[in-house]
């Protein structure tokens, strides 16, 4: 459907669609004529509404659900409700302070870790969805690292981020290699890392490679390399979940469960989850996906709101959202995501919580 035809509706039309949008959101149920025409800001009959019930349904943004006389919004008529219908309203004034609140509380660990989790908690109290947070690995603040011999194949590689992260990698090791490699290898990153990310360190050993090689020998500069490859690929994307109870919450037939149980599915082996999460990272604010929009996700029956948060540096280090039914209450969350998302982003540049 072309979106001229959309924007083509008559006020009549849109006041209709707009009932029928809102009464699923809030009851799941699917809206009647009768119901709908009590609704109305005009007067109008139940045969008139049934008639534009209808155009809509040909528009494609309703559909009738087995041989019930209702009708309910499709997924291409709840992005035109968001994208050209929707009222956003206002983080309220106790949801602000209990945001700024436990995410600073948070904060006092020192742990960004800890800032995340928290912030995945509130997001899934308050709406009632399943809360959730992608951060980069890779844009870790490093403070340490260290090699430690298992045996003489293995060792283990530590590497301690400045928000007081510990995170253990097994290595490989060449027959033979000296403890002197190790130490010498560790000693060489540490003069480097203090401060800086993992992708900055990775650039800074690749630019000044030939010095490496000169500095060390042969088998130390290997295990230089190994060191930081060992941290890269696709597990330098955290996923943090809290609140997937809640979408068990008014499930109303069989086909809810099992999408449950597939969305429960991708939540746990994670690389959906991360791939779609990844798609708001390049937002300049909130995101919203619904249903049918996300092929590659059991998403097709929920929708996620999401929005990324910076850095000091201002850089993009990750995204926090909420996932939900696809009647979420987007004019209430959609804010939340978007104040909880700018509040973790002035506790990262080290501003502190509060912001309006």
């Amino acid at each position: 459907m072309e979106k001229s035809a959309l924007s083509d509706l008559d006020q009549r039309s849109r006041e209709i669609f707009r009932a029928i949008v809102e009464t699923y959101l809030s009851s799941g149920e699917p809206a009647g004529s009768r119901n709908i025409a009590r609704m109305l800001p005009m007067t109008l009959s139940a045969a008139s509404v049934r008639n534009v019930m209808s155009d809509l349904e040909s528009l494609g943004l309703l559909y009738a659900p087995h041989t019930s006389a209702g009708r309910l919004p499709t997924d291409l008529g709840l992005r035109f409700f968001v994208d050209a219908l929707l009222q956003i309203g206002d983080v309220g004034q106790d949801e602000r302070s209990l945001i700024n609140a436990q995410v600073k509380a948070a904060g006092r660990s020192q742990s960004i870790e800890d800032v995340l989790k928290e912030a995945s908690q509130l997001l899934s109290g308050l709406s009632q969805g399943a809360g959730v947070v992608m951060a980069s690995k890779a844009n870790k603040r490093l403070k340490h690292i260290e090699f430690l011999r298992l045996d003489p194949t293995q060792a283990l590689v530590v590497l301690v981020g400045e928000d007081g992260s510990v995170e253990n990698r097994v290595l490989k090791l060449p027959l033979g290699l000296p403890a002197s490699a190790l130490t010498e290898a560790a000693n060489y990153l540490n003069a480097r890392l203090k401060g800086r990310t993992l992708a900055e360190v990775k650039q800074d050993v690749e630019t000044s490679r030939a010095t490496m090689e000169s500095e060390l020998d042969q088998l130390t500069a290997k295990m230089v390399d190994a060191g930081l490859a060992s941290w890269g690929g696709a597990d330098t994307q955290q996923l943090i979940v809290r609140g997937q109870a809640n979408l068990l919450q008014d499930l109303t037939a069989i086909e809810d469960l099992d999408r449950i149980r597939l969305l429960f599915s991708d939540l746990e082996t994670q690389k959906d989850v991360i791939e779609l999460l990844s798609r708001a990272e390049v937002a300049d604010g909130v995101r919203i996906f619904i249903g049918s929009e996300n092929q590659r996700f059991s998403l097709s029956g929920s929708s996620m709101i999401a929005a990324p948060f910076r850095d000091a540096s201002q850089t993009i280090v990750g995204v926090l959202g909420v996932i939900g039914p696809t009647r979420l209450n987007y004019g209430r969350i959609v804010p939340m995501v978007d104040y909880t998302a700018k509040v973790v982003s002035r506790m990262l540049e080290g501003k502190g919580p509060e912001t309006r």
